[in-house]
């Protein structure tokens, strides 16, 4: 309905009362604290990054601890638990987990401690699962693989390309040695187009073994382990489990810390609501006995806030009046129903003060076009349920999911309206039912439209849905030509307000009784003469108007005539804009169509009881994800229609959204006492 009216307070208080200042400040919720304005180069401002840092850290700490927790001890979440909101808890509950934190955080420290010493366990696990990988082609080896051979033999162990026999690989390493009978070859196994031998030769004869080998592709491994591999992998698996073993006993401990979670998540929000204080502390300027503050608070709130500000700490308060530098945020306060569209302007922008709230006349809008869009009954009636339980179960949901769950609401009894004016109850179940289970073949639909069937007569629609962009667009216009009068702009409410109005009305009367309407809306309209006459002088007047005054800001007057003809080719910009409310049409037409192909895919199979088990499935699948589609289809496309039509023809969003000095909580919501 409007935007809050705000007002400015200049605080000046004792510095000894800073922080307790600061801290009711953050627990009211009321004042948009301002940190530049005041400079005074007596003045100082504290440093605080050090505080405000190590609350942050420790905040940082508690969530990686609480991650870690939930990991090893997954809480049992009901379905829709996120829509239970912050859990409240008594202002003496809150400081007494808040007394206990240096415990907590001791308790955090181990859980974190115990998650590294898990991942470094995994990491040794790895490592070994690593080493066994490697030792596995060479279990068969009963000597160390770092064994060199004796005094008077050598052991060379690699590999060999290609998968060979022992009688080949005796083979190659034969030629050119002194004594053939002294040297033997072991295949230790073989894969991937390698054999893994071991050859045994004088000592005298490796090196020559070794160049035979080699021009055969012979290579050493990488790396030689100590030890038997067979006696080295059973090291490894005592390991591994060893490991384990301790990561079990770990997990245990840290899942202990389960029944903790509130308490951490109590000191989270602690730290994190310190460490916003100390941020704004670091802003604040400051003498050696006094502090100085500014911020915006509700016009409605400023007396209170003030009172209990000087009788609580003998603060000095006074209202400040606005100046043109100051840039007062914005908060917007619209009744029940228009409050759900909230969400959809503040995505686009914030009017700015002055300015008017498009929110009330936006809302109408917004749950008509959405329910023309998706237009069947039984989505809407769905739409309006499910969402009418969810808002009834999940009372404090977070504010976010609670605005859009309304305007579906809202949006779900607009659907259904539309639904039963087209007579689409998803699409036509009824008739598809009664003919395939039951023989009915009537030569009238079961649900008659109360209205008329836009898929029989989809011109008469699109007229209608041009009637309505009509009457959105001249609503936008109507509140630009409001900001006019507001403004005592009288001269630029009559040449872009009343001379668009008359121009466009005009030429809208004098299209309505020609041939091409009527074969497009299939209804033949005759005007009398005399209001042919009326349209053909008003939008004449009003392109003149337009014509001379568009470019009224420029002395040349053949300047003014060449950007008053720019100004009026704007009305293909308008047709344009008419054309695009063809889209409440489209999107009704597809939501009905889709619906009716699956009720005649349900009904393929026909009746009987596989029939019936057949159309229930493909029923109740097709139609939700018909819902789902076509649900997301009518969002963005009457955001769009707001977001483009209607909001350019008026709207300017430069409005900054009131962001009032709080508590940072995320899991808890302290119940204060109500002192405003």
């Amino acid at each position: 309905m409007a935007i809050v009216e705000m007002q400015k307070l200049s605080i000046c208080a004792g510095k000894k009362n800073r922080k307790a200042i600061l801290e009711m400040l953050q627990s009211l919720g009321v004042m948009e604290v301002m940190t530049e304005g005041i400079e005074d180069p007596e003045l100082l401002k504290m440093d605080t990054l050090g505080q405000r840092q190590q609350f942050q850290k420790e905040s940082e700490l508690i969530e990686q601890a609480l991650k870690t927790v939930s990991k090893y001890a997954p809480e049992k979440k009901a379905a829709l638990s996120m829509l239970n909101g912050r859990e409240a808890l008594p202002r003496s509950e809150y400081d007494a987990f808040v007394g206990k934190k240096e415990e907590c955080l001791k308790d955090v420290q181990a859980i974190n401690r115990k998650d590294k010493n898990i991942t470094e366990c995994r990491g040794i696990i790895l490592k070994d699962e690593n080493q066994k990988e490697t030792l596995r082609p060479w279990m068969a080896l009963d000597i160390p693989m770092d064994f060199k051979g004796t005094k008077k033999t050598s052991v060379l162990i690699g590999t060999v390309q290609g998968i060979h026999s022992e009688e080949e690989v005796y083979a190659m390493a034969v030629p050119g040695i002194s004594d053939e009978k002294a040297l033997c070859a072991d295949i230790l196994s073989a894969g991937n187009e390698l054999t893994y031998v071991s050859v045994l030769c004088l000592s005298r004869d490796a090196e020559k073994v070794e160049e035979n080998l080699r021009a055969k592709g012979f290579s050493k491994p990488a790396q030689l382990m100590s030890g038997v591999p067979s006696r080295t992998a059973e090291e490894l698996d005592k390991d591994i489990a060893t490991q384990k073993a301790r990561i079990e006993e770990l997990i245990k401990d840290i899942a202990s810390f389960e029944s903790r979670k509130e308490e951490f998540r109590v000191v989270a929000d602690y730290d994190r609501t310190r460490a916003e204080k100390y941020r704004l502390l670091g802003t604040i300027p400051q003498s050696k006995e006094v502090f100085f503050l500014e911020g915006w608070v509700t016009r409605d709130s400023a007396d209170s806030v003030a009172k209990l500000l000087t009788e609580r700490y003998g603060a000095v308060v006074e209202k400040e009046e606005t100046k043109e530098s100051d840039t007062e945020p914005v908060v917007l306060h619209n009744n029940r129903f228009s409050r759900s569209v909230e969400p959809v302007l503040a995505s686009y922008g914030l009017p700015s003060h002055g300015h008017v709230d498009p929110t009330f006349i936006m809302s109408f809008f917004y749950v008509i076009f959405f329910g023309m869009m998706l237009s069947d009954a039984a989505y809407g009636i769905i739409m309006f349920i499910a969402c009418a339980i969810l808002l009834k179960k999940f009372k404090k949901m977070p504010e976010g999911i609670s605005s859009m769950l309304h305007l579906f609401f809202w949006c779900g009894i607009s659907t259904t309206f539309w639904g039963f004016m087209y007579g689409g109850f998803f699409g036509n179940a009824a008739d598809v039912i009664a003919q395939t289970f039951f023989g009915y073949t009537g030569p009238t639909p079961l649900l008659k439209p109360l209205w008329f069937e836009p898929l029989g007569n989809p011109m008469r629609l699109l007229v209608w849905c041009m009637l309505f962009g009509v009457i959105h667009l001249y609503a936008g216009l109507g509140i630009k030509g409001w900001e006019c009068l507001k403004a005592k702009d009288f001269v630029g409410f009559i040449s872009d307000i009343v001379a668009w109005y008359l121009f466009l009305t005009g030429l809208i009367l004098m299209l309505l009784p020609t041939e091409l309407f009527a074969s497009i809306s299939q209804v033949s309209i005759v005007f009398p003469a005399w209001l042919n006459a009326l349209s053909k002088y008003m939008a004449i007047a009003g392109a003149a108007i337009i014509l001379v005054m568009a470019g009224r800001d420029r002395k040349n007057w053949a300047l003014r005539i060449v950007l008053g003809a720019y100004s009026l080719y704007g009305v293909s910009g308008w047709l344009s804009d008419i054309l695009s409310y063809s889209r409440l049409l489209a999107l009704g037409l597809a939501t009905g169509v889709i619906a009716n192909v699956i009720n005649m895919m349900a009904s393929m199979v026909g009746g009987g009881i596989v029939g019936a088990i057949v159309f229930i499935i493909v029923f109740v699948i097709g139609h939700l994800l018909n819902l789902a589609i076509n649900a997301l289809g009518a969002y963005v496309h009457t955001n769009r229609l707001q977001y483009v039509e209607f909001f350019g023809k008026f709207y300017d969003a430069g409005g900054k959204a009131f962001k009032p000095f709080q508590t940072a909580n995320k899991y808890i919501e302290v119940k204060e006492e109500k002192v405003l």
